[in-house]
């Protein structure tokens, strides 16, 4: 499916959809990704102008990065995600650096919050993926003071990440009518999901470098620990599982700025800020 496609699943499709990624996201170990990203949520974080006792919601928060990130910076901070142990991940990191957040399990789609509850609501590499995307903006919406702000951080389709599950797909294609997660990481879908509430969305490219020991090195670690390729290569014949794993080893090849053999890949993505009416 193109990412200018706009095909919608029923509401069954979307039950089905959202039980195939949550056993997705609980397989491997994205904390061992997750934690070699903290620099984003570090530069949300400053994007957001965050300050101390204002309160923070972090949306489908991982092994929480800009939970820590906003913590750091005396806010009031609660971390949601809806896989039990990427929270405990997150819990066991903030219990390490002293800091103070509440931790609590929930569904992106249906936040467990009383309307216009916090300053800020933000999410790094999270919210993007849920199955149904307009309802997920909308709950971001819904719980953010008026005059508050959304932050994001969103893989774009063009960026390396974009190219990886464009990669991935060729080999286990989304359902039909699902909604790339990469539609985040456009202006245009942007406008769609928060724009008719949304007195300002201001969207910037960045890149966040991924930096590895090798391109092999680096496929060694997604296929062990990231979720979408632990499933795929799981799903996969021997055949399929090696042509998948060499596709990505040779996309990381075409976009390595290293010369010494080492892998150091800017992926790009876009940093939101939207103000809420």
């Amino acid at each position: 499916m193109s990412i200018a496609q706009s095909a919608e699943l029923p509401v069954s499709g979307l039950a089905a959809l959202k039980a195939r990624q949550h056993a997705t996201w609980s397989s491997g170990d994205y904390a061992v990704i997750g934690s070699t990203l903290q620099l984003v949520g570090e530069e949300l974080c400053e994007a957001l102008d965050l300050r101390s006792g204002q309160r923070v919601l972090d949306v489908a928060a991982g092994n929480g990065n800009a939970s820590l990130a906003a913590a750091r910076r005396w806010c009031e901070v609660t971390s949601t995600d809806y896989v039990p142990e990427l929270l405990a991940r997150g819990k066991a990191r903030a219990a390490a650096d002293g800091l103070t957040i509440m931790f609590q399990e929930a569904d992106a789609e249906a936040l467990p919050f009383a309307s216009e509850s916090f300053n800020v609501v933000m999410s790094t590499f999270g919210v993007m993926f849920t199955p149904d995307q307009e309802r997920a903006a909308a709950e971001m919406l819904r719980v953010c003071k008026p005059g508050g702000k959304i932050g994001l951080a969103n893989w774009t389709p063009q960026g390396f990440v974009g190219q990886m599950f464009k990669t991935l797909g060729q080999y286990l294609p989304p359902p039909a009518g699902s909604r790339s997660p990469a539609l985040w990481g456009t202006q245009e879908r942007l406008t769609e999901l928060f724009g008719s509430a949304a007195a300002s969305i201001d969207a910037k490219s960045r890149h966040f470098v991924l930096r590895y020991r090798s391109p092999a090195h680096f496929v060694d670690v997604f296929r062990t620990y990231y979720g979408p390729i632990v499933k795929a290569v799981a799903a996969l014949d021997e055949d399929g599982r090696h042509a998948l794993l060499g596709d990505l080893e040779a996309l990381i090849r075409k976009l390595n700025c290293a010369d010494d053999g080492t892998m150091v890949g800017p992926a790009e993505y876009l940093q939101v800020i939207i103000v809420r009416n």
